[in-house]
């Protein structure tokens, strides 16, 4: 596995040595830190598949690191491990969408079950967002007045409506439409309401 980096983050110095031995044991890369801002040093974080993290530690908390992740926009699947057994913190990491929580002592399966977890929902995540960036590669082929009419195309106007929405003539809306659906490949309103929508939702969803 190659290209699968898990990071570790635990200020227990037993603890992540534990958890780097189990984890390469598998056959994953680890990089492991004792601190959460050392973590956040770390300049390929963004690359990781899966983050292991001890929620309590002497200065920058789990949680908080969880929070500064999702304010700088790295998404990473998060697996909480924890000592003290604290309900609220297990609450609060889940809403901020901590993928799992694990009690010390834990069993390896568990936690590697977890991770394994983890990096398939990653592998899910990075798959969707390459589509995504396709869709809107596509969807920039297209002029600024023929992403207009795919918009109102997409949303089941005519092209009479169109052309009354966008003062154009219904030839002019023809035209238009006939050049995007060729650009995008595409033959019927139904799927480039699909392009438009794995694009970004809101190009269809407004107006």
């Amino acid at each position: 596995m190659p290209d699968i980096t898990i990071f570790v983050v635990d200020d227990d110095d037993a603890m992540r040595r534990s958890i780097v031995f189990l984890a390469e044991s598998v056959g994953w890369k680890v990089r492991a830190f004792a601190s959460a801002e050392e973590c956040l040093g770390c300049a390929d974080l963004a690359t990781g598949r899966c983050l292991v993290l001890d929620v309590r530690m002497a200065t920058m908390s789990g949680l908080e690191l969880q929070r500064e992740l999702g304010a700088r926009g790295i998404e990473l699947p998060i697996v909480f491990i924890t000592g003290h057994g604290d309900v609220s913190s297990a609450v609060q990491a889940m809403k901020n969408g901590a993928l799992d929580f694990i009690e010390k002592p834990f069993r390896d399966q568990q936690l590697l079950d977890a991770i394994t977890r983890a990096v398939r929902e990653s592998a899910k995540t990075r798959e969707l967002a390459s589509k995504q960036a396709e869709y809107r590669r596509q969807i920039e082929q297209l002029t600024q007045r023929e992403r207009e009419v795919a918009e109102l195309v997409a949303r089941g106007l005519s092209n009479k409506l169109i052309a009354r929405e966008l003062t154009i003539s219904d030839k002019t809306v023809q035209v238009h439409r006939a050049h995007l659906m060729e650009k995008l490949g595409v033959h019927s309103a139904a799927e480039l309401a699909q392009i438009l929508m794995r694009a970004d939702p809101a190009l269809v969803q407004r107006g």
